[in-house]
């Protein structure tokens, strides 16, 4: 098969569904996907390698990418990194079945969601319309505030003490989620569904957004006061922000 080109090329038409970024260096994949986003509507850029997706994502920001974990030269971890850098945009990340380890790297360095090979395309599609749907703005949905935390919803925006918090789309509906429902408990199995909108999924996706989430609202994140561990159940939020019990 020809090598991929390395400037990012159009290959979706102009739509109102948003435009997705599709970062592949198998041009089977690369082609297969796009087609099926093209035709729910999306307009899509696609890119073979890092330099040439970080270039195309400058050139016309997306609403999403999809990237593939494995890429020549600089890999998806590393193209996910840069791309946060840049600015805010939610990742599905695609990566070998099997390759937890991975998947779970991947979910450190911000990706919103993960894609396992060999996948559906029609799967994947479903994946990008739910990512994106939850990363619209909730119009006339009020300010949620607690701990000296302040979620907007309608602007997509959350700070701490003043301060402005850069969280991942992910991150930012765990944390509304937990301030809407202070003091209860919840198990990862009640937040994947609540919060990733899935009935059924691989469960450390929830520990590793958990685990990112106090990293950015904790005090100390190796003795966390307000998204507590509810040993045998889940995790709980404490707006009062006291000690956990040993």
């Amino acid at each position: 098969m020809d090598k991929q080109p390395a400037e990012p090329v159009a290959a979706g038409r102009a739509s109102g569904a948003g435009r997705v970024l599709v970062v592949d260096d198998d041009p089977t994949v690369a082609e297969v996907v796009s087609g099926y986003l093209d035709r729910a509507g999306y307009a899509v850029d696609r890119a073979g390698d890092g330099p040439s997706a970080l270039a195309g994502a400058a050139a016309h920001w997306p609403d999403l990418v999809v990237l593939d974990l494995m890429l020549p030269g600089m890999d998806g971890l590393e193209v996910c990194r840069r791309l946060r850098g840049l600015g805010p945009v939610p990742v599905i990340m695609l990566t070998a079945r099997g390759d937890e380890d991975d998947r779970i790297m991947g979910l450190e360095v911000g990706a919103d969601d993960y894609v396992t090979k060999p996948f559906s395309p029609r799967e994947l599609v479903l994946r990008v319309e739910s990512v994106l749907r939850r990363a619209r703005p909730l119009a006339g949905t009020p300010p949620l505030s607690a701990a000296g935390l302040t979620v907007d919803p309608a602007a997509r925006r959350a700070a701490k003490n003043g301060v402005e918090l850069a969280l991942t789309l992910r991150e930012f509906d765990l944390l509304a989620f937990l301030l809407r429902h202070p003091g209860r408990a919840y198990s990862r199995e009640d937040l994947m569904r609540e919060v990733w909108g899935w009935d059924f999924g691989d469960l450390s996706t929830v520990t590793v957004h958990v685990r990112r989430l106090r990293g950015k609202v904790e005090d100390d994140p190796a003795r966390p006061r307000l998204i507590q561990t509810v040993w045998g159940v889940g995790y709980r939020f404490d707006p009062d922000g006291e000690e956990p019990g040993p």
